[in-house]
């Protein structure tokens, strides 16, 4: 399938892909982090095949024009745009890459300016997604950290192999900060990080939409759909994936933050669902604190 979809290439040393509708023309893209070459982008041709455009879209290279070792990747609207942005991984003394999607086809590295660039320059990404852990209605980034070589200090006196994991949180503007100690100290402590995923393991309703998504003879775990929510202030979206990161699945229960309560309540949700082959599904007035299940609606005769 590979060759006949147009994606084989064996000069990349791919460790992470992720599955995405870069340009919104509804049909799934495929983004693929790879380690000491160009990154690649496959935009999706509509009759079963894939064109790679990582170069002319600016995600294959640094701002140098350098291949760095991309390992960990996913990607999400971070700023509001209505566009998925990627984030990736890199190795030591490369920094994380903050691919803001410009539309048009077009990428820009926006790491340094937002504000993840300097803190990531010196640890070794692996697994890195976006979620909110704050649960304001802002997408936030978790790093993985840990270097490959067990003596690298030796070498390099500012790197370590164990080290402690990254948490930056989304500011608005689509930029973002560093979370340090008040994290707990679980994140300051270095770990050999490879694997990462996320999950709300306690499901204690506080202060979020909680959406679990079950697909018909498109994708019966609706894979490739995309949920945009609107509740008051907040307007988000996301896409259900299988995997992204590192080596790691995250659930794929979507999660939307909705900020501080006002009057010690969160407004109702208006959600609307594009399901995988195109269906569009609006659903109004959905109570926060819960997890809804939303089945897939049957097709008109």
């Amino acid at each position: 399938m590979t060759r006949a979809a147009r994606v084989y290439d064996p000069t990349g040393k791919s460790l992470g892909v992720v599955a995405l509708d870069y340009d919104g023309d509804g049909w799934t893209d495929l983004a693929v982090a790879n380690d000491t070459q160009p990154n690649f982008l496959y935009h999706n041709r509509h009759d079963g095949t894939f064109e790679e455009v990582g170069r002319s879209a600016g995600v294959a290279f640094s701002e140098e024009g350098k291949a760095r070792g991309a390992m960990g990747i996913d990607a999400a609207d971070y700023d509001g745009s209505g566009r998925e942005s990627l984030v990736i991984g890199n190795f030591s003394n490369e920094m994380l890459a903050l691919y803001h999607n410009e539309g048009r086809g077009l990428f820009i590295d926006d790491a340094a300016t937002a504000g993840i660039g300097q803190p990531s320059l010196l640890t070794l990404a692996f697994g890195c997604f976006f979620f909110d852990f704050d649960l304001d209605g802002l997408p936030d980034i978790f790093v993985a950290n840990g270097h490959v070589e067990n003596n690298i200090n030796r070498v390099q006196p500012s790197v370590t192999y164990a080290e402690p994991p990254h948490l930056f949180r989304g500011i608005g503007g689509g930029r973002f900060e560093q979370v340090g100690a008040e994290a707990g100290p679980d994140l300051q402590r270095p770990i050999v990080g490879r694997g990462a995923a996320y999950a709300d393991i306690d499901g204690d309703g506080d202060g979020w939409l909680r959406l679990r998504l079950i697909g018909g003879k498109s994708s019966r775990d609706a894979a490739g759909a995309l949920v945009r929510v609107r509740a008051g202030d907040i307007v988000a979206s996301r896409e259900v994936r299988s995997a992204a990161s590192y080596a790691s699945q995250s659930e794929m229960v979507l999660t939307f933050g909705l900020g501080p309560a006002k009057d010690g309540r969160h407004p109702a949700a208006d959600v609307q669902i594009t399901w995988p082959d195109g269906l569009t599904q609006t659903l109004s007035g959905l109570e926060s604190g819960r997890t809804h299940t939303i089945t897939e609606p049957p097709r008109n005769p």
